[in-house]
C-alpha cells in the first residue's frame, strides 16, 4: 500500500476520535500484501482506558495474529508513538512505523530504529493541525495522555520524569 493511503486510513481514525471528543490519533496495520489488519485510534477518554492509544486500539482491533501476519507489516501512525506503543511494535516484530507527524511530540523513534524498525516520517500537515488543535483545546488531557504534568515536545533526557 501506498504510504499517503496507509496514512490516511490512520488519519480518518483520528479524525473520529476527534469527532468522538477523545485524542486524536489514529493508527492502521497493513500486510505486506496492503491488506488492513486492523484500525483503531486512541479511545483513552471515550472508553476509559489508560493504554488504549491509537496502535494499541489498532492492535486489538486486528485480533490474534499468527508472528508471521506482522512480519513486514506497516503500522500507520499519525503521530509519532509513545513508550508504550513503541515497545507494542518491537514486541510484534513490526517491520515499519510511518508517521504523519513529529512536530507536536516526539516519542520513540530512535529506539525504533536502533532495533531495526524502518521509521518514516511523512510530516503531514493535517495531522499536525489536529494535534495542535486538540492540544490547545485540551492541553490536560494530552498531559495526561503522555504523563506529564506540564507539556513536552519529548520525555528523552529529560531530568524528573518518571
Amino acid at each position: 500500500m501506498d504510504d499517503h493511503k496507509g496514512l490516511a486510513l490512520a488519519l480518518g481514525e483520528a479524525q473520529r476520535g476527534y469527532e468522538e471528543g477523545g485524542i486524536p490519533i489514529g493508527a492502521a496495520l497493513v500486510a505486506t500484501d496492503g491488506r488492513v489488519l486492523g484500525l483503531g485510534r486512541n479511545m483513552r477518554v471515550q472508553d476509559g482506558n489508560p493504554i488504549l492509544h491509537g496502535e494499541t486500539s489498532c492492535l486489538q482491533n486486528a485480533g490474534r495474529l499468527p508472528s508471521s501476519a506482522y512480519q513486514g507489516s506497516t503500522m500507520y501512525t499519525t503521530l509519532s508513538p509513545c513508550d508504550m506503543c513503541t515497545g507494542a511494535c518491537l514486541l510484534y516484530g513490526i517491520s515499519r512505523v510511518v508517521i504523519g507527524e513529529n512536530k507536536t511530540f516526539l516519542g520513540g523513534e530512535a529506539y525504533l530504529k536502533k532495533r531495526g524498525v524502518e521509521v518514516i516520517v511523512l510530516d503531514s500537515p493535517e495531522c499536525r493541525e489536529l494535534m495542535e488543535r486538540f492540544i490547545t483545546e485540551k492541553p490536560k488531557v494530552w498531559n495526561e495522555d503522555i504523563g506529564v504534568e506540564e507539556r513536552v515536545y519529548t520525555k528523552e533526557n529529560l531530568e524528573g520524569i518518571s
